[in-house]
């Protein structure tokens, strides 16, 4: 058993542009990938378990001083091992480095890191165009063409919208702008409401983000407060309002709980003005579960909702049905990009003939039926789907 298809895949891909660094060289301008990208590749496409990497020889072919600091130069030869199934694939690569430090242990130290990192991309570019194959041919025929983008204006002013889309107060000030947005997140009436609301501003949010140059503000940014208070919102909207504050609602009576849980649940999906059906089926996931990764082929994986499958519900997943297997590497991943659908393409891999392959492969193994559908979420079920997956927002 060699490579797995999806390997060979990542292994023949474009590489990205932006992992490409500079640096000049006598003159000339020389193109290199760094070390921790190619390692980080190695463990994405072969698998944290699946290579190894060993220094087979090591030599110090100089050392002195200069500048009033000590001087080293080292070669050495590394090995990486690729386990494939049954066979192991073997690369060797040399390489040489030097290092520069105010003691001889800091210069010797440095300079073998480098021979040992210069001799590890080497082994591993003879892979492919993902670890720097691409930058020997100077035609660079393997690198990712750049899109041509242009910057976009910094905004002056930021228009508050409503739910349904209609332009409200506009504001000069990106704190004026931001407190009129959590004032009417929170007097939303509804969750629809609430979300119909973030969608309509969730451009003007990112726009001004960017005129305040916060991206790199993960926590403290106006953004993403704006972001927790959503979160809080929901969560309070699906919150029963009981308790001591004098707004609870009367105890339903024991004949209200019976005509209540005897009532016939409608299937919304045959309605005129139709809502997606949400199959549930654990044994389904459980298969998925079985089965390897789709991007790197290793096990044991975790059933992935295709987010982009249907139209999101609050606090639902999409049905059971447009579920693929990842791995957890590749499953932490996927809930981290804003748009699902562009992390599938730059894989070259569409999921949702993936997922529904494995949907008629689980109704033949399994005798269940494709029109169970799920009943709607409780308030419970959907504050727990919202705190596990609020990472979607």
């Amino acid at each position: 058993m060699a490579l797995s298809d999806t390997q060979l895949r990542q292994l023949k891909a474009k590489l990205d542009p932006k992992h490409i660094k500079t640096r000049r060289a006598d003159g000339v301008d020389l193109h290199y990938v760094e070390g921790w990208h190619s390692v980080s590749e190695a463990n994405r496409i072969f698998g944290f378990d699946a290579w190894d990497r060993r220094t087979l020889v090591n030599s110090c072919v100089w050392s002195g001083t200069g500048g009033g600091d000590f001087v080293a130069a080292y070669t050495a030869k590394v090995r990486i091992s690729v386990r494939a199934g049954d066979i192991t694939i073997v690369r060797d690569g040399s390489g040489s480095g030097e290092g520069k430090g105010p003691t001889r242990g800091q210069a010797h130290d440095l300079a073998l890191k480098a021979a040992e990192t210069d001799a590890t991309k080497r082994a591993l570019s003879t892979f492919g165009n993902s670890f720097g194959l691409a930058l020997y041919d100077p035609e660079q025929a393997g690198v990712r063409k750049m899109r041509k983008q242009e910057a976009p204006e910094p905004a002056t002013s930021w228009t508050l919208r409503s739910p349904s889309g209609e332009a409200g107060a506009t504001f000069g000030k990106p704190s004026e702008f931001a407190a009129a947005l959590q004032k009417a997140m929170s007097e939303a009436a509804d969750m629809e409401a609430l979300f119909a609301l973030w969608e309509q501003n969730v451009d003007a949010v990112r726009s001004l983000s960017r005129t305040l140059r916060q991206e790199h503000l993960p926590k403290s940014g106006i953004a993403p407060q704006l972001v927790r208070h959503l979160k809080q919102c929901a969560v309070d909207l699906a919150t029963p309002r009981d308790g001591g504050s004098g707004n609870s609602q009367p105890e339903m009576s024991t004949s209200s709980k019976v005509n209540e849980t005897s009532r016939p649940k409608v299937d919304k999906s045959v309605l005129t003005i139709s809502e997606p059906k949400r199959v549930r089926c654990k044994e389904h996931l459980r298969f998925v579960a079985g089965q390897p990764c789709v991007v790197c082929g290793r096990q044991p994986s975790h059933a992935h909702h295709l987010r982009h499958a249907q139209e999101r519900g609050v606090g639902l997943k999409v049905s059971d049905e447009f579920t693929v297997p990842l791995c957890a590497i590749h499953h932490n991943e996927v809930h981290r990009v804003g748009r699902e659908e562009n992390w599938w393409r730059e894989r070259n891999i569409e999921p949702m003939g993936i997922a529904q392959s494995l949907w008629q492969q689980s109704l033949r193994s399994h005798s269940f039926s494709s029109q169970t559908a799920a009943a709607p979420a409780s308030k419970s079920d959907q504050r727990a789907n919202l705190a596990s997956d609020g990472q979607q927002l």
